[in-house]
């Protein structure tokens, strides 16, 4: 796939990712943008997200990107959906649909394309890693390659995930010869957080507890912890990798409440439980070593649903296709 082909007679373009933008979501979004707002001037160019969180903002347009979704465009004439299918737009949906023209540039597994041409690699380590695969070289700088490189580092976990490839490696060692600071990018994006992000992390980790002899981590925030520490959404990234690194353990469970018996839930796993099926099962998705999913239920419940299928996996039972 090829954006300046498909660019082409454009005099509008929207791209969106989804919602509770990550970093590779971010990267991704912000790098087309990036892209096409430097080599094609003449192009009305918009990207609607839901608020970005702060460690995201240290790339460049992102104080331009629509978070109200409003837009005075009848019918953009291309919509691009990045790390996501168009399920996942949010607001976004609307205006996908509305494009005369959509395209889907996604690595999770669970999307099987919802574009008029899609771009599905769910053996690439993210979004990020597969816009740059569709920009030419010769027209990024250096701040097109900052943003694909945070979206890559951030869903890679800097490279430790599996989900790393050599061909990642290259794209990254090509995205620091434009010369940014990618140690600072580094600290400032993915290991730095505020005094809240810190209290809240040591509270999830202070009543995590072991279930299944020691096999599986879980911790839960709810909406009154939240609340106390004045956090949002955005302060909890990273508890469940933190969770995760525990000795001992094989998968981790982390659970936050939204709303009345409702929780946001993320797996991870180090390799024995595929996560992705899982989370599937309960209307959510991503990857075989981390997805997440909305439940709705008590916490113990939620625990308990989710906790039959990780022993079954942990046991080889394979109950989940």
């Amino acid at each position: 796939m090829r954006i300046d082909e498909l660019v082409k007679g454009a005099k509008t373009v929207a791209i969106g990712g989804h919602v509770r933008p990550d970093g590779d979501c971010v990267g991704s979004n912000m790098a087309l943008y990036l892209y096409l707002k430097k080599n094609y001037p003449e192009l009305r160019v918009d990207v609607f997200l839901e608020q970005i969180p702060e460690s995201y903002r240290i790339i460049s347009g992102t104080s331009e990107v629509n978070n109200d979704f409003k837009t005075d465009v009848e019918s953009y004439d291309i919509f691009f959906a990045l790390d996501c299918g168009k399920e996942r737009l949010g607001e976004g949906e609307k205006i996908f649909d509305a494009a005369r023209k959509t395209v889907n540039i996604d690595h999770h597994i669970s999307n099987k394309g919802t574009g008029d041409e899609n771009y599905i690699v769910p053996s690439a380590s993210s979004a990020s890693e597969l816009v740059y695969n569709c920009l030419d070289k010769d027209k990024m700088d250096v701040e097109v390659a900052k943003a694909i490189y945070m979206g890559i580092v951030t869903d890679t976990g800097v490279f430790k995930y599996s989900n790393t490839s050599p061909d990642t490696m290259k794209v990254a060692a090509d995205l620091i010869g434009f010369g940014f600071e990618f140690g600072e990018l580094i600290d400032h994006v993915f290991y730095e957080k505020s005094y809240v992000q810190n209290q809240i992390l040591g509270r999830a980790l202070l009543e995590s507890m072991l279930i299944m002899h020691g096999d599986c981590i879980v911790s839960v925030v709810s909406r009154q912890t939240m609340d106390f520490y004045q956090a949002t959404s955005a302060d909890l990234d990273g508890i469940v990798s933190q969770l995760l690194l525990t000795t001992g353990t094989e998968c981790a469970i982390f659970m936050y409440e939204i709303g009345s018996l409702e929780y946001k839930v993320s797996l991870r796993s180090k390799g024995k439980v595929n996560v992705a099926r899982i989370a599937e099962l309960f209307g959510g998705g991503g990857h075989a070593r981390a997805a997440g999913c909305t439940m709705n239920g008590t916490q113990h419940d939620i625990i308990n649903s989710l906790s039959e299928y990780v022993e079954r996996d942990l046991k080889g039972v394979n109950a989940v296709k």
